[in-house]
């Protein structure tokens, strides 16, 4: 259904009897001027792996926890950029990418089951791939080991801006853009296994698996803050409760 000046993403019912068969937000984009829109995908798309590999090609691999906090406040920038974009660029509310807080009881329990489900998900990806001689992550074995905390930091910033980046805004606006829901999960899930080829092999395959998890649960429920949660507290279990308890 298309307005005579915007595009629909999609619209909260209000009639009695026409009651929301999926999970919706209320918000347009704009047709005379989707200039923001493009340009918030190439950020939401493209911005962290080349920034990334831009930083450390000019600062290095990781050598101090002063140097990876200082890419991660970036990245937070990053994140405050695009969803500038959202608001006054494209003059969009952020539920319009998901984001909403007045069920952030429903979202945080949302977040912690499907934490749950990431966590045993990569306990069998990691079981599978090393049963068939796939190697699963980086190699850091001579790499500089930032501190549990600012390791925290990192996995906050995951959960943050790649949620924020793949799923919230990249799948509603390519939804809204060419019409097709498998599009609109299967092209930023790409952009984003592909993204961690520097896990190998086995971290894209592992990433596009649990990615695909990730957007198919926002794609059910479009609730980005659930979506966050789980985000970080997989990593956060993986990255910083493992090695404490491991004394790694």
């Amino acid at each position: 259904m298309q307005a005579p000046a915007a595009i629909l993403i999609r619209s909260t019912r209000t009639c009695a009897d026409a009651a929301p068969l999926e999970p919706t937000t209320d918000s347009t984009i704009p047709r005379r001027n989707l200039t923001p829109t493009f340009v918030g995908l190439a950020i939401a798309l493209f911005a962290l792996p080349v920034f990334m590999a831009t930083y450390s090609a000019i600062t290095g691999e990781n050598h101090s926890n002063w140097q990876v906090l200082g890419r991660e406040f970036a990245n937070f920038l990053l994140v405050g950029l695009l969803l500038w974009i959202v608001k006054r660029w494209e003059l969009l509310p952020l539920t319009s990418i998901g984001l909403r807080v007045n069920m952030l009881r429903t979202s945080l329990l949302r977040g912690l089951w499907l934490a749950v489900i990431v966590l045993a998900v990569t306990v069998g990806l990691y079981l599978l791939l090393r049963r068939v001689g796939v190697h699963l992550g980086e190699d850091r074995g001579s790499v500089f080991h930032p501190s549990l905390l600012v390791v925290t930091v990192s996995m906050m910033r995951a959960g943050v801006a790649e949620e924020i980046f793949y799923r919230g805004f990249a799948i509603e606006r390519l939804q809204s853009l060419t019409g097709s829901k498998l599009l609109a999960g299967l092209v930023p899930l790409t952009i984003f296994a592909v993204s961690h080829y520097r896990q190998g092999v086995g971290g894209i395959v592992a990433v596009f698996v649990l990615g695909g998890i990730l957007t198919a649960f926002y794609m059910k429920f479009r609730d980005l803050i659930a979506n966050i949660t789980a985000h970080f507290l997989a990593d956060f279990v993986l990255n910083v409760v493992l090695p404490l308890v491991s004394g790694g």
